[in-house]
Formats: C-alpha cells, structure tokens, sequence
C-alpha cells in the first residue's frame, strides 16, 4: 500500500511522537487549562495509544511540567529574549518598543489569552513544580529586558535613575495586564490601545535630551533670567 513503511517509519519514531504529544497537550492545555485537560483528547488528535504516552511522560503532570518547559518557555524566549539579544546595534528604546509592537494582535491570540499567564494564574498556587518553572521563564524574560536597560543606561540613551530589574518587571506586569484585560473584553482594539500605551511608557525612560547631547543642562526659567538681566 503506498505510503504504508513511510508511515509505520513515522509512528515508530519516539522523538516525533513526543513532540506530537506536546503539541496536541499544549493546544488542550490552552484551550481547557491543565486542570480540566483531557488525556483522551490529547490521545486523539494524535493517533498516539495511552501506553506510548505514559512511555514518553509518567503521568499528565510530568506532561505539563514538559509543556511549561518545551512550549511555553519558547513565547517569551522567541517573542522578546532573542530578538532583543540580537538587537545589540539598536537603540534600546526602540528595541524594546519594536519587540512590543510585534506581538501578535489576531483575534484567536485575544481570544486565549497568554499561555504562560494562563498557567501561572491556574497552577502557582496549587503545584509549586509548576510555579517554579514559570517563575524560571519570567526570570529569563526579566533578565532579557533588564540586559537591554542596563546596556541603554551605558550609552546614555536609558535614564541612569531606573533599576532595570525593577523597570523590566513593570514592563512585563504591563504587557501581561494588557493581554488579560484584551482577552477579558475578547476585544483586539483593547491591545491595540495597550501597544500604544506601553510604547509612549518606554519613551519615557529616555533621558532628557540635554543630557543625551552630553552638554550642559540649562532649564529655560534660568535662560529667561539671564535674559531678563540684559
């Protein structure tokens, strides 16, 4: 039969069913919350048998602790660690502004929500395996954030006042009550007014332009007086 070996080639490879099991237990996940997630449904949309599930994951727990690791951990760390590690020539503003204005503003992103927030808000109170590793994501995701600031302070193009670690967390609980609040009002206009929000709040950690020209800042209530003597 055509394609028959190919196929049997395909069912035989572990990595590949492993995959397809994290996969099809993160859209589930996503859409039902690891609580209410079925391992029926997980089983169906990929022709896998329970005993080759429980060979790749000793329990559904040990499957949502390798979704956290292996799905989740890769939205920040595409969406904001790696392009902003690759953004060393940039100007750390504009870096940061342009990773928010990436993100993606579908319906279906509004309608779900974020993952890893989903998760964090359902299981950090009731697994503290899960909670350590989404608090290991939101560390590597504040540290991304954090790198760029202090990198932005160094060239004088960051306020030297802030603590980037500090300011990194703001940026996130901003980023992340703005996609609650989107997904709450299953309204992508609701994001769109948070991009525009978030990116004005990142203009504002710019130092005042006199101190970015590196000269002398001269406030015009004291140019007016020096006028006023003449």
């Amino acid at each position: 039969m055509l394609g028959g070996p190919d196929k049997k080639r395909r069912s035989r490879d572990p990595e590949r069913t492993r995959e397809r099991l994290l996969q099809a237990g993160f859209r589930e996940i996503y859409r039902s919350g690891f609580q209410s997630a079925s391992i029926d449904t997980i089983l169906a949309a990929t022709n896998v048998t329970k005993g080759a599930l429980y060979h790749h994951f000793e329990s559904k727990d040990a499957l949502g602790y390798a979704i956290v690791e292996e799905v989740v951990a890769t939205l920040p760390r595409d969406r904001w660690i790696l392009p902003l590690q690759r953004s060393n020539d940039q100007d750390a503003i504009d870096a940061l502004i342009g990773v928010v204005r990436a993100i993606p503003t579908r319906p279906r992103d509004i309608k779900g929500g974020c993952p890893l927030v989903n998760l964090a808000q359902e299981m950090s109170q009731l697994d503290e395996q899960f909670r350590k590793r989404l608090e290991r994501i939101f560390h590597a995701w504040q540290g991304a954030v954090a790198m760029v600031l202090r990198r932005g302070q160094s060239q004088g193009t960051v306020r030297r006042d802030l603590v980037p670690e500090e300011t990194a967390s703001f940026l996130i609980a901003l980023v992340e009550g703005y996609e609650v609040l989107a997904k709450n009002a299953q309204d992508v206009k609701v994001w769109e007014v948070g991009i525009r929000n978030i990116s004005e709040w990142l203009r504002s950690l710019r130092p005042p332009r006199e101190s970015r020209r590196g000269g002398r800042r001269i406030l015009k209530k004291h140019v007016v007086r020096q006028r006023r003597r003449f």
